[in-house]
């Protein structure tokens, strides 16, 4: 998938004439209430009290911090228990299962009662090949998209922009000070080892090819981070803990989703996120609604109202991430429009690396190496 700062503005610009709500009275199946389950910050009282107030939906709402945690409640709880997900759409994958209706826990939307059109083109178009189909059938909506990157305390470690790499994470005046997530520093690292020439993956992607493949690049990646390991400062694995690694570690410098960066500089100017040279590591979140779903009608409601260009808005303020809803960007802060000019200039637009669709090897082979990395 390919986005530039034309298509995103004029995408994200053109406003829907008139937003298709399910309303309370449209909603009849046997509960008055949606239960949802999404990642810790999405959801934020503004918008939770919005839905209620527009729609007469009570909204039941359980967090995660995680793909791996939202996973594993799921596949744990069959499918039941939850009307509304928001996974990362590369990993459809991990909510199949032989004895799943259809062979997954979520449901085949009927796109009939989805507002389709406020859903930017492209990403809807692309979402096919990202793990938004299932059996030919749409079992997940594009939402949401964010990145990995860089974030820098500019005040121990002063990076320029056009310099800036995911191997500074290695550089000796990181040491003790570099923060990751551990799966996703195998990428990041190996974006870097590539691009010099000493690990050569094509640009990473040729994890995905082979089993064989995976386990020669990540092998060498690790032993090199290996190496390194006297940098290590933090791990992460949610939200908050990336934010820790800078406010309580101490940390320098951090390969951290972008909300990471950008919501610690609207505290302090010294942070800033920015895009490594190698490539800004990219992300698109979904919705769907689970087999188990006992409030479809409600659930259908939710999702149309999350798809409105003013909640669009207020979700990108909330959190720092863009939204890949139609008119969006119209409703978003100068703060946040701000911050994204400084970060998605042209340049950064145009050599984005996208997470691909999970491949049954990617997951446990990259276990392994977390593993290795996390007892280091």
């Amino acid at each position: 998938m390919a986005i530039n700062r034309r298509h995103f503005i004029a995408s994200a610009s053109t406003i829907l004439a008139t937003p298709f709500i399910l309303k309370a009275h449209d909603a009849l199946s046997s509960s008055g209430s949606v239960k949802v389950i999404a990642w810790g910050d999405y959801i934020q009282p503004n918008i939770a009290d919005k839905f209620e107030k527009d729609t007469g939906i009570n909204l039941e709402l359980t967090t995660y911090g995680s793909n791996d945690e939202a996973e594993s409640t799921i596949q744990a709880n069959a499918g039941k228990g939850f009307d509304v997900i928001f996974p990362s759409i590369t990993n459809s994958q991990g909510y199949t299962n032989a004895s799943a209706p259809n062979g997954i826990y979520l449901k085949m939307l009927d796109m009939n009662k989805v507002n389709v059109d406020a859903i930017i083109p492209s990403f809807l178009r692309d979402s096919a090949a990202l793990g938004g189909t299932f059996n030919g059938k749409q079992v997940l909506l594009p939402f949401d998209w964010g990145t990995e990157g860089i974030t820098l305390n500019r005040s121990k470690m002063n990076i320029s922009d056009s310099d800036l790499s995911y191997g500074d994470l290695w550089k000796p005046e990181a040491k003790g000070a570099a923060a990751f997530r551990q799966k996703s520093v195998l990428m990041g690292t190996g974006l870097y080892l590539d691009a010099i020439g000493k690990v050569p993956s094509n640009r990473m992607l040729d994890v995905y090819k082979s089993e064989d493949e995976a386990r020669r690049i990540w092998g060498d990646v690790t032993k090199f981070i290996l190496e390194h390991k006297d940098n290590f400062g933090a791990f992460w694995n949610n939200a908050t803990e990336a934010s820790s690694a800078f406010s309580e570690a101490n940390c320098a410098i951090g390969q951290t989703w972008d909300t990471t960066g950008l919501l610690l500089n609207r505290e302090n100017s010294d942070f800033v996120f920015r895009a490594p040279r190698e490539g800004i590591i990219t992300w698109l979140d979904s919705m769907g609604i689970l087999s188990g779903a006992e409030n479809t009608d409600q659930a259908y409601a939710f999702i149309n109202f999350m798809l409105q260009p003013e909640v669009g808005g207020m979700f990108a303020n909330n959190t720092g991430y863009n939204s890949a809803v139609v008119g969006a960007a119209d409703f978003a802060s100068d703060e946040f429009k701000r911050q994204f000019n400084e970060v998605y200039r042209e340049d950064v637009l145009s050599n984005m690396w996208w997470w691909q669709a999970d491949v049954p090897h990617f997951t446990p082979v990259r276990n392994e190496f977390v593993e290795i990395i996390t007892n280091a």
